[in-house]
């Protein structure tokens, strides 16, 4: 575990069990349904969530810059390493010594950090910025 002053970053533990159970007859958001006739499915939230398992990390988000786009305090991100770079993607990134996480914008010659969040400013990439892409969001996880 590494902490930041806006992200704590984790390491994938290999997975030793079978996974948990599936109810995969839907929940209703509505009124209630009898469940009756389902039948039990395991699913592994690493098959589910990791892509490439040697690529990919978890990381806690510190802060509110991102909350208009659905990444709140303490929610916990999968970022895959593997994956490239492109406009419009979230991505965690090293920028003057700290870690971020923005969605990119990307044009031409030129890269912009955008917070989701009015409050926060937009981030211009220059020359004079130590700046590397980390890694690509890939989803969120969130407590209720």
């Amino acid at each position: 575990m590494k902490t930041t002053k806006n992200l704590v970053f984790f390491t994938p533990k290999a997975s030793s069990g079978k996974g948990v159970i599936l109810v995969d007859t839907g929940i209703s958001a509505g009124f209630p349904s009898p469940a009756t006739d389902f039948t039990e499915t395991r699913i592994s939230l690493d098959d589910e969530l990791i892509q490439n398992k040697d690529a990919t990390f978890f990381a806690k988000v510190k802060g509110q810059s991102m909350i208009d786009a659905g990444l709140d305090d303490n929610d916990l991100l999968v970022i895959d390493r593997s994956l490239e770079p492109a406009n419009n993607k979230i991505a965690v990134c090293f920028l003057d010594g700290e870690f971020t996480v923005k969605r990119l914008r990307v044009e031409k010659d030129e890269v912009w950090l955008q917070p989701e969040n009015p409050n926060y400013p937009i981030i211009k990439i220059t020359e004079e910025n130590d700046f590397m892409i980390w890694g690509i969001v890939t989803s969120v996880i969130k407590k209720v």
